[in-house]
């Protein structure tokens, strides 16, 4: 049964939808604006710009399994985001404040990176829990399809508008636009009315005990063992190129903010066709099969990156090629699989699955970056380069060994 087109009159989705898409296009300036502003204001080596994407995703691998445990015995979810998006709001402002008075350090951006990171990761393991509540089952596809398109459109739009804003304002000052988005994503979130369910008592039942359940149903749960595998995977390498991203384009590549910027934009084009693409080919394959061909279309372009060589406008087509087909190949991945990890998780266990699967997947892209950083001092930006991309195809291995590949379409939550 068709259901595109169902959400529209759902005033909650559209207003957590709006939140979204305004917070997404300041992310993506911040993206590219955090990084310019330690290798262009602070003259960051690459072992400095795996700490500082290290920063932003550790509180993944050292907070989500408590903040998931303590979420589900929370009854205010809504009200943890707005705190997280004001919070966020003003460690961002600090950055070109610190600029301003001639104060910026290096240790100044990781701190802020950590801290902004924290409490991405209380808002995001509470957005699990909200977005079920305001979104029909049926409508799953559809939302995590409109919402990853708004992502994909802040994609192009937001490093090109921080390229831009880098080269009139500065790399430091960039970051205020993000600071701003926040706030109006918590003004959003402050018209949502829809009533969260009652917290199930623990009966005393200890933390750990709590987090354990986390790790039991994932391994007990094929299909989604294999989704948080799949992904863990490809985060783990993705996250070894992306740290040294900037640093390979404006360093070994010659090419200037304005020129990554466009790069970031341009390649985000294949995201804005791909989120609403992704429905369709769930229709085609099954839902399954779309998402084993997206483990292998995100990744695979990616090999581009190192090959790049040649003139200045042959590199900047090549790094163009390289973002625009990963793009569309994640919003494919990206859209089925989170459709089918949304309605497979019971909602008295969203926060603790979902603390242990961002200890399991995101925790490891701190890891990555690191191993990022360090292998691109030691053996050279290019070489890391090659491992990182090629590493991540292996991400495919978990679906065509387990039954996610079997699924026609969104399977049906278990409320056990």
């Amino acid at each position: 049964m068709r259901t595109e087109g169902t959400l529209w009159g759902h005033p909650n989705f559209l207003r957590l939808w709006a939140g979204q898409s305004v917070s997404v296009f300041g992310d993506q300036v911040s993206l590219l604006a955090l990084p310019l502003t330690a290798v262009l204001t602070l003259d960051a080596a690459a072992v400095d710009m795996g700490i500082l994407t290290a920063s932003a995703w550790a509180p993944h691998l050292v907070l989500s399994l408590f903040a998931g445990a303590w979420i589900d015995r929370r009854s205010d979810r809504r009200r943890i985001m707005i705190a997280a998006d004001l919070g966020r709001a003003l460690l961002l402002a600090s950055v070109p404040l610190a600029a301003l008075l001639d104060l910026l350090r290096i240790e100044q951006l990781f701190a802020v990176a950590f801290l902004v990171g924290c409490l991405t990761v209380l808002f995001d393991q509470s957005y699990t829990s909200l977005f079920i509540t305001v979104v029909p089952r049926e409508a799953i596809v559809e939302a995590n399809s409109k919402l990853s398109t708004t992502r994909a459109g802040a994609a192009v739009a937001g490093p090109g508008a921080a390229g831009l804003l880098v080269r009139l304002l500065g790399a430091p000052f960039a970051l205020a636009l993000d600071a701003g988005t926040f706030l109006v994503s918590a003004l959003f979130l402050r018209k949502i009315d829809a009533p969260e369910p009652k917290v199930e008592p623990d009966g005393g039942v200890r933390l750990w005990r709590r987090l354990g359940e986390g790790f039991r149903w994932i391994g007990g749960n094929a299909l989604y063992r294999a989704t948080v595998g799949g992904s863990a995977t490809i985060n783990f390498f993705n996250f070894m190129l992306s740290a040294i991203l900037v640093l390979y384009a404006s360093r070994e590549l010659g090419l200037g903010a304005g020129q990554i910027g466009i790069v970031f934009s341009a390649g985000a084009v294949g995201a804005l066709i791909g989120a609403p693409a992704a429905p369709w080919v769930a229709r085609r394959l099954g839902i399954g099969r779309a998402v084993a061909l997206g483990a292998v279309l995100f990744p695979a372009p990616l090999l581009l990156i190192p090959a790049a060589s040649g003139s200045e406008r042959l590199v900047f087509a090549t790094l163009l090629a390289a973002e625009l087909l990963a793009s569309f190949g994640v919003m494919i991945y990206d859209v089925n699989q989170n459709s089918i990890t949304a309605a497979l998780v019971p909602y008295r266990l969203r926060g603790r699955v979902s603390g242990t699967s961002r200890f399991l997947n995101y925790g490891l892209r701190p890891l990555g970056a690191l191993a990022g950083g360090a292998l691109g001092e030691t053996i050279g930006l290019r070489p890391t380069l090659w491992i990182a991309a090629g590493g991540a195809l292996l991400g495919l291995v978990w679906y065509v060994l387990s039954p996610v590949v079997s699924l026609r379409e969104v399977p049906l939550v278990e409320e056990a």
